[in-house]
Formats: C-alpha cells, structure tokens, sequence
C-alpha cells in the first residue's frame, strides 16, 4: 500500500488502509464490494469443487477431494443429528453450507495481510479488505438469513396458532401473556446480534493482530507464524460455533410445547 500523495504512512494510515473497504455509495446504501466479490468467488470455488467431487464419486474407498469432502460432511452430519430432534431436510444442507463457506472465509485470514491488497493496489483498485468475515454487514446477512429461517420453520412446524400459542404463554402461562411476548421478542432478537458479532469481533480481532505483526518488521515472522497455526483453531471454532448455533436455533423452532 502506500499513502495519499503529500502523506506520510504511518501505523495509523496503514492499520486504517487494511481496515477499509472497497466501496461504493454512501450512508445506508453504501456496499462493501469486495465483501461481496471475496464471498461470492469463495463460495463459487468451493461449492463449484464440492458438486465436481459429488458428481465424480464412487461406491469405492474414496481418495483425494472425495475423501476430504465426505470427513467433512460425516462430521457435520452426525453434529446434526446429535442435536436436531425434528425431521426436516434443509437443516443437514444448512449446516453444511454455514461451516464450509464460514470456514473458508476465515481461512483468509491466514494470507499475509499485504499480499492481495498490495496485488490489488497495482492493479488500481486502492481498498481490499479479503476476510469477509471481518465485515459486520457479511455477519449481520448471514445471521438474519438464520433468523428468518428461524422463523420460516416455528410456522411450519407448529403453525400460526401454535407458534402465537407458544410466544404468548411460555414460559409464565397466558395470564402473563405481554410479559411472556416482551421476554421473547428480547430472545429472538438477541439470536442474529450474538451470532453476527460473535463471529465478527473474533475474526476482527485476528485480522488486527496480524495487522499489528506486520508492523514490526523483520521481527514479524517469530510471531506471525505461531499466531497463525493458532489462529487455525480459532477459524474452525468460530465456523463450528455458527454452525452448531444455527442447528440449536432450528431445534427450537422445531419443538411443540
């Protein structure tokens, strides 16, 4: 990167270089490009390879992709049923689809925070910000899509009547009926904010960590090499974490009291 022309670069300039995003209009309406060319391309490229890999598979022993991809879904397969006590079929696609594209836009991470976004800068695009995840508008769509879900299964599984029933009476009884409406109104909103800024505030925080690595120069390699193999764990927790909420979430909506 560099500085605005008559602009010394600093650690300030630099750490608010890497920390903005690529964008285009303004106020409410403003859209983080490169939030949406990161994921999309991601998300093209992996699940492109994943339906490559179905397509090519065998009854066999399973090799190469094959094998990786089916640890994967036998993984996430058996963490649904664990904790899915329901019967519907988009819940196992769901969660799926939650930890492999979270897990691979955390795994930006893990390229050297002036790599792309110096590549980018030759090429005259000045603002790359590659972990989408990082973004809060990415984290908020994710966890409102959840939520709507959510709400899409409470109506299907227990029908108008049923789901107002169980918002209006539980857990205080129909005598209580605003207070027991106050209580879940706060719960089901709490839902998408904890997802989304449990999500975002540790990935924000690995991504200034590096940031501040990179900082220190020749002395920065030491430290970014552990932290990396560290923050492998924490890019698989914090996608393991959305994916098993996700699950719990649809578990609840679920169940008929």
């Amino acid at each position: 990167m560099s500085a605005a022309p008559g602009e010394a670069l600093t650690a300030t300039n630099y750490i608010t270089h890497h920390l903005t995003n690529l964008k285009v209009g303004s106020g409410f309406w403003t859209l983080h490009l490169d939030t949406f060319l990161v994921s999309g391309i991601l998300g093209l490229i992996v699940f492109g390879l994943m339906a490559s890999v179905a397509g090519k598979a065998t009854s066999g022993v399973p090799k190469g992709w094959q094998n990786f991809f089916e640890l994967v879904l036998s993984f996430v397969n058996q963490q649904v049923k664990d904790t899915y006590h329901g019967n519907n079929p988009i819940v196992a696609p769901l969660a799926i689809t939650i930890f492999v594209w979270v897990f691979v836009l955390n795994a930006m991470d893990l390229i050297p925070v002036d790599f792309l976004p110096q590549a980018s800068h030759l090429a005259g695009v000045e603002y790359l910000k590659v972990v989408a995840t990082t973004d809060p508008n990415h984290t908020f769509a994710m966890s409102i899509t959840v939520f709507l879900i959510m709400i899409w299964m409470n109506f299907k599984v227990k029908g108008f009547g049923g789901y107002m029933h169980e918002i209006f009476t539980a857990p205080f009884g129909p005598k209580l009926a605003p207070v027991n409406f106050v209580f879940r109104v706060i719960e089901d909103i709490a839902k998408p904010i904890s997802l989304s800024l449990r999500l975002f505030g540790n990935m924000y925080a690995g991504e200034m960590v590096f940031i501040l690595i990179a900082l220190l120069g020749i002395w920065q390699l030491p430290l970014a090499l552990p932290w990396a193999l560290f923050h492998i764990l924490i890019i698989t927790l914090q996608a393991f974490v959305f994916m098993m909420l996700t699950i719990v979430y649809m578990s609840m909506a679920s169940e008929s009291h």
